[in-house]
């Protein structure tokens, strides 16, 4: 017999993703607020290669993103509440060998 962890699975998934949501939702707010693109460093005139509309759409799809990350991460985590914490069932062998 093997055990298999479920519930442990839904709670890395849910950590992984949860913490990927919020380092694309930080960036996103520091984007809107006091960010700018990296043309402004090179262009002769701020604004002139990369509009401030455009890079505010870009820092607002950054932070839809970074929020849809979380929300999963925040269902994955409740949804895992419902989930056995370990199963059995029998080994199986292989059904491939690699020396035969």
């Amino acid at each position: 017999m093997e055990k298999i962890k479920i519930r442990g699975l839904a709670h890395i998934s849910s950590w992984i993703l949860g913490s990927w949501g919020g380092l694309v939702a930080a960036k996103a707010l520091y984007d809107l607020f006091g960010g700018e693109p990296e043309a402004n460093l090179y262009a002769p005139v701020k604004w002139a290669f990369v509009t401030q509309e455009q890079w505010l759409r870009y820092a607002g799809f950054e932070l839809a993103y970074g929020v849809a990350l979380l929300g999963l991460a925040w269902a994955l985590r409740r949804y895992a509440r419902f989930l056995p914490e370990t199963i059995s069932r029998p080994r199986r062998e292989p059904e491939f060998q690699l020396f035969d």
